[in-house]
């Protein structure tokens, strides 16, 4: 079978940024995978950095519960994720583990650094997958085989200077929007905190909102997620672009 692993900064974020794309592979055949790089321990203004990382992880083991994904476990606490060798040892452990095929993670430029700094790791874990030299933690051996990375719209569909995103790649979610918000809602702690901390009225309502956006960029859908691939040198071969032929009769290419 297939694999895919989405690997993203926080928890919820796969929830917002890639979920429906997550749960169309499955679909198609595909294993699903799912990390969160860290523990969630930031977002809180009510709990202790420990009484919040459990809290979050037990939100995140529910919502991968929704959809049968493999839960892997964080590495790090919130705003600690930083572009180092012990961080990425530990990210490319698990690459090689699940040796995916296709690797989901956040855009390049995004609203914060912790985004920025996982599309980093995870598209270097996925570099390194082969390199018998290459330590990682715990250790494992290097695996074959191509794999195609694809980085998710920013937040917002905006990059830190304000500038529209559009991406190559629309993937109509439309028939699983309302299954993507029932992921989301296992992160209770997270709407207090949201609606105090960055302003959002409601965090379900937000994740529909972007996703219509983001349908209305296509032209075409209701509720879209973007995507945009990764440049294959060191990864694929240039013509591999297997999210694209799993999703086919659901995919949109920007002209």
């Amino acid at each position: 079978m297939p694999t895919v692993l989405a690997i993203a900064a926080h928890p919820d974020d796969i929830e917002i940024f890639m979920s429906g794309t997550f749960m169309l592979l499955k679909e198609a055949g595909y294993e699903l995978h799912y990390m969160n790089v860290a523990n969630g321990c930031c977002g809180t203004t009510e709990y202790d950095r420990d009484t919040i990382a459990r809290i979050r992880r037990d939100e995140a083991i529910a919502a991968t519960d929704l959809i049968g994904a493999v839960f892997h476990e964080p590495v790090c606490d919130d705003m600690s994720i930083f572009f180092d060798q012990p961080t990425l040892a530990k990210i490319a452990s698990v690459m090689r583990l699940v040796a995916p095929e296709i690797v989901l993670t956040h855009a390049p430029a995004d609203y914060m650094e912790d985004h920025m700094n996982v599309c980093r790791l995870a598209t270097t874990a996925a570099f390194t997958r082969g390199m018998p030299n290459f330590a990682v933690d715990p250790p494992r051996d290097p695996v074959g085989g191509k794999v195609t990375v694809y980085h998710a719209q920013p937040f917002s569909h905006r990059d830190p200077l304000r500038q529209l995103v559009t991406p190559d790649m629309f993937v109509n979610v439309t028939e699983v929007v309302d299954q993507k918000v029932a992921m989301l809602a296992k992160h209770v702690s997270q709407k207090k905190w949201l609606d105090e901390s960055q302003g959002h009225d409601s965090y379900l309502q937000t994740l529909r909102d972007l996703d219509a956006e983001c349908g209305r960029m296509s032209g075409v859908f209701e509720y879209a997620e973007g995507w945009r691939r990764h440049l294959h040198l060191g990864f694929c071969d240039e013509s591999d672009d297997p999210l694209r032929m799993a999703l086919h009769d659901r995919v949109l290419m920007a002209n």
